[in-house]
């Protein structure tokens, strides 16, 4: 057998798979951005088509074969190669994936499809009943999905461990629990001090025209392209690519409040810089992605509150979203920045402030974890979802569009999700540490409008790597622990909202 053909062989196959993958990514972005309504029944067969090619051809026995011939090949290079890495992924994602019938896959992909403009359809009437068919056809095809694997201590590890390969649902419900103990006393302690911050400033009348001018300038200094990226409206704010050099970023604009349109786009952005900085030998391959939701959210937490929430990014962005929206010239900079990161529980998780945004995700792990188990019955689930904003967050919920529909992601399959919102708003702050040390004249840095040195240093420790390392692995290399650490996120929390609302 000639080892080097035989890499190269499963290397050609793969790299047909990955583009089957990036041809169902295109699809989904075209759907929610520029598809009319009148598609969606269609498309759902197009996805639902490519999804179950995809997956035959990844769960053929001949890649089976490939990966044992492979296999001594595999342990004679180093561990961090990218062909190591590679068979060593391959793998893992084969015996993932030959568990699960082809038959399944593409009915998923097709009831993600249908669901997702049905949620659009629902979220615009407020209308839970109208989406609640297609949410019980997702949750019973993910009962199925899970029975593909043998039985674990939850079932919920199974969907977790698609979004965050290793993590358990007892690791999260600890790290939860310990971030709850600190930061439900300072929300408590700020809540005392409400009205010392205004956030005035931020409403108003603001042409979309020229919110989308200023996002784009600020996204730019990140690192976009116009030559490789794009940047559009939609219902839910999202990132996607189908290359190294085709980054899509998404947001959503309101005409009388800036701080949507503004973090929503960093955000997506953080995503996007991920991608983008993946190294190229890696294109067309398992490993040309994140190594888990929970590090790439990292990453889009970082950029929207360690850096955009940050006084310094804003002395150099403010004077230039005034000469945009010219009813701000008298706002000055500490205005400004207490405006911006004025905690107000609410009911809108992406436009949440950085201190309750952890409750949200909190109440979704918990309602995931019951619909799953069948101990809330979906018709129960407004009312579920309803009072757990009220207990956890104080506020009364005054639609089902503003509740239990204001997320895509249920639509799209994505059960399991939600931790890893949470997981990379605390890894964010572990790797903020290392980086801070690294570059100590960070802050001036983007007092000047400098930002790519800090992108140029995440790209160099995290994202060249791509998929090439576990979550805990690269979490290793960029921080020098595996270990998802709260203390830095809670540290990184108190600091920051002592101070702007004067606690002792």
């Amino acid at each position: 057998m000639n080892v080097p053909q035989r890499y190269d062989e499963l290397k050609t196959r793969l790299a047909e798979i990955h583009d089957l993958s990036k041809v169902t990514s295109l699809l989904s972005w075209d759907q929610a951005v520029t598809m009319p309504p009148g598609g969606a029944p269609a498309r759902a067969e197009q996805m639902a088509t490519v999804g179950r090619l995809a997956h035959e051809l990844f769960t053929s026995p001949e890649i089976g074969r490939m990966l044992d011939d492979l296999a001594a090949y595999e342990q004679s290079l180093p561990y961090e190669s990218d062909g190591a890495s590679l068979i060593r992924a391959t793998r893992y994602d084969y015996d993932r994936a030959t568990k699960v019938p082809t038959e399944l896959r593409g009915e998923m992909t097709r009831v993600a499809s249908l669901a997702r403009n049905a949620w659009a359809a629902a979220r615009a009437n407020s209308d839970f009943a109208a989406f609640k068919p297609f949410l019980q056809q997702t949750i019973d095809l993910k009962k199925r999905y899970v029975d593909c694997y043998a039985p674990t201590g939850d079932p919920y590890d199974v969907l977790l461990d698609e979004f965050e390969r290793g993590m358990k649902s007892a690791e999260v419900r600890r790290i939860f629990s310990e971030l709850k103990q600190a930061i439900v006393p300072l929300i408590a302690a700020v809540a005392e001090r409400g009205e010392a911050v205004d956030d005035g400033c931020l409403h108003g009348d603001f042409p979309i025209d020229r919110q989308r001018d200023v996002c784009l300038a600020i996204l730019r200094r990140f690192g976009y392209t116009d030559g490789e990226w794009r940047f559009d409206p939609t219902a839910h704010p999202f990132a996607s690519n189908t290359s190294l050099g085709d980054i899509r970023l998404t947001t959503r604009y309101y005409a009388d409040n800036l701080a949507p349109s503004l973090f929503g786009s960093m955000h997506e952005c953080g995503h996007g810089l991920y991608e983008h900085g993946i190294s190229p030998s890696l294109e067309r391959t398992p490993l040309c992605r994140g190594t888990s939701l929970g590090v790439h959210e990292s990453q889009s937490r970082m950029w929207e509150n360690l850096v955009g929430r940050g006084r310094a990014a804003w002395r150099f962005f403010l004077p230039e979203l005034k000469k945009a929206f010219p009813q701000l010239g008298q706002v000055d900079l500490e205005t400004f920045y207490r405006a911006i990161n004025k905690v107000q529980p609410g009911l809108i998780r992406v436009e949440a402030d950085e201190l309750t945004y952890g409750l949200h995700v909190v109440l979704r792990f918990e309602l995931e974890q019951e619909m799953l188990s069948g101990t809330l019955a979906l018709d129960d689930l407004p009312e579920a979802w309803n009072a757990r904003m009220k207990s956890y967050l104080g506020v009364d919920v005054p639609d089902a569009a503003r509740g239990v529909l204001q997320d895509v992601h249920w639509s799209l399959g994505y059960v399991g999700y939600f931790p890893t919102y949470v997981i990379g708003s605390i890894v964010s702050a572990q790797i903020w540490e290392k980086a801070v040390a690294a570059m100590p004249d960070l802050e001036r840095q983007f007092e000047q409008g400098e930002f790519l040195p800090l992108r140029e240093w995440l790209r160099e420790n995290l994202h060249r790597h791509g998929r090439k390392f576990t979550p805990k692995e690269t979490l290793q290399k960029v921080t020098g622990s595996d270990a998802v650490q709260v203390g830095p996120y809670v540290k990184y929390l108190t600091a920051k909202f002592t101070e702007i609302y004067g606690l002792s």
